[in-house]
């Protein structure tokens, strides 16, 4: 989940495959990719360095280097420094709580694995970095001008969901964390005629809309979620899947024949 908080004051086709087979074949715990091990790892030291070795005021700074926030987008650019640039993706390593993070990082394995064995690092770094800012800037196109911090993963944990959906659900079966990176992808309109698919968006979409009315669905301790960051994360993931997705579709191991 991501979190709102107030403010206090390109490779060759050698290179990809190769990706690809040391992502597959480098699963060192419960048989997740290197790569996602690496995030969940990073994301931790980032949390714990900010959370136990910083004092107040280094926290507040760190806030101010790297959240996201609206509002450095109604002031001309040239009047402040370059948060503006890196802030888009810097947020999502960031994160309000032991429960923020934990929500996270367990929705990050659970999805994040069969995307990671399916395009390789190199892609899985692009597509953080291009789903982190669509969630934010989904965020701050219904917030524009709002002074609130963006903190958190989760509107990239919501684009690999949507990503996920795309080929992970074969029709008829459920979701398959295990060997869902072998199944074809398919296309927008096809994964609407996929039930299972339908039955996950609707019920996710239903839970941030439950969210969006103040219901949230966690502790309230990890401050306002939010939703629409998961939202702009989902689509973005949903809808672009296909710019990452190294094989073509009719190209998988598991493609009808």
């Amino acid at each position: 989940m991501s979190d709102r908080q107030d403010l206090p004051g390109a490779a060759n086709d050698t290179d990809r495959d190769a990706d690809a087979i040391d992502d597959q074949s480098s699963q060192p715990v419960f048989n997740l990719p290197r790569s996602l091990v690496i995030t969940v790892l990073f994301l931790a030291v980032v949390y714990l360095v900010d959370a136990y070795l910083l004092d107040e005021e280094a926290q507040i700074s760190v806030l101010m280097w790297f959240a996201f926030t609206p509002v450095r987008y109604v002031v001309p650019f040239a009047e402040q420094n370059f948060e503006w640039l890196w802030t888009p993706v810097t947020y999502s390593f960031l994160h309000g709580g032991i429960e923020h993070i934990g929500f996270n990082a367990l929705w990050l394995v659970a999805f994040g694995a069969p995307v990671v064995r399916r395009i390789g690092t190199l892609r899985y770094v692009l597509f953080w970095i291009f789903s982190a800012a669509a969630a934010a800037f989904f965020h701050a196109g219904l917030h524009w001008g709002d002074q609130t911090l963006l903190v958190g993963a989760s509107g990239v944990v919501s684009g690999l969901m949507g990503a996920a959906c795309r080929f992970a659900f074969p029709d008829g079966r459920g979701y398959d964390r295990s060997f869902g990176h072998l199944h074809p992808r398919q296309s927008i309109l096809g994964s609407f005629r996929n039930r299972t698919v339908v039955i996950f968006t609707a019920m996710w979409f239903f839970g941030n809309v439950l969210v969006a009315i103040g219901l949230p669905l966690i502790g309230s301790d990890v401050g306002e979620i939010a939703w629409d960051a998961h939202i702009g994360g989902f689509l973005f993931g949903f809808l672009f899947f296909g710019l990452f997705d190294r094989i073509a579709a009719d190209d998988h191991p598991l493609a009808p024949a």
